[in-house]
């Protein structure tokens, strides 16, 4: 009879298990306010996405914003993290799990515009300081490649950085530029002078992540694109920030 019940209860437990939907536990860059260092809560098309995504595909999740380095390096480490958004990259491509594309992102190198500079390509920029974003993917980009790199730990310090000759090119993308140099009251003032690559953002999970999750969170994704909800999601923004792109976020 003992046994009997012991079988009853275990068996109760691992169906009352089964039935609990999976979880997740998700990262993302802390934006800092204006003027502070106060983190803002998530915001813009990539966390809507993201959590759209999310219910889509039945699972519960919590949302951290953490600095870059600690959310990527989650990621990495905890097994039920993934971090966003992050750019896919060769570098990177066996460290993850990756659910997307959720936006794409122009990288660009910008400059005073009284300094007339021009580069022809990115070799061009040997030998000049370029001001870096600590531990995003430019950062690790370029500094892999031997560029005279000089990381912030702020982003914000970069343009104003190079307003005071501290450094000769900020390494940013597009998008992030636009808003960032707008806000600054530097438009006119620092201008892009070369777009040296173009990269994905993808939601990026640890290796334990089960595959099926992962499959189900693209799937998701895809009866997204397929019924036009992803695109309702990034023209709402659009129309709301124009200046600050589709990611909402830092990219990283």
């Amino acid at each position: 009879m003992r046994s009997t019940i012991l079988a009853a209860y275990l068996a109760a437990t691992c169906l009352q298990a089964q039935a609990q939907p999976p979880r997740l536990y998700l990262t993302t860059e802390a934006r800092s306010a204006y003027g502070g260092q106060a983190p803002r809560p998530p915001a813009g098309a990539a966390t809507d996405t993201v959590r759209a995504v999310m219910a889509r595909a039945g699972i519960v999740h919590s949302l951290d914003p953490l600095p870059w380095k600690r959310a990527y390096n989650t990621a990495l480490e905890r097994a039920d993290a993934c971090v966003y958004p992050t750019s896919r990259i060769p570098e990177r491509e066996r460290q993850f799990k990756w659910v997307g594309p959720i936006s794409q992102i122009d990288w660009v190198l910008m400059a005073r515009a009284d300094r007339g500079m021009q580069l022809r390509s990115l070799d061009d920029a040997r030998g000049l300081r370029i001001g870096t974003y600590h531990g995003d993917v430019r950062d690790q980009y370029l500094h892999a490649r031997g560029f005279d790199v000089d990381p912030v730990t702020d982003d914000l310090a970069n343009p104003r950085k190079l307003m005071l000759n501290r450094v000769d090119l900020w390494a940013t993308s597009i998008q992030r530029a636009t808003g960032t140099v707008k806000r600054l009251g530097y438009t006119g003032k620092i201008v892009p002078v070369l777009t040296f690559n173009r990269t994905s953002l993808y939601l990026a999970c640890n290796h334990a992540v089960p595959d099926a999750l992962v499959a189900r969170m693209n799937e998701a994704l895809a009866s997204m694109e397929r019924d036009g909800s992803r695109r309702a999601i990034l023209e709402k923004h659009a129309q709301a920030r124009p200046d600050e792109g589709q990611a909402g976020v830092p990219e990283r």
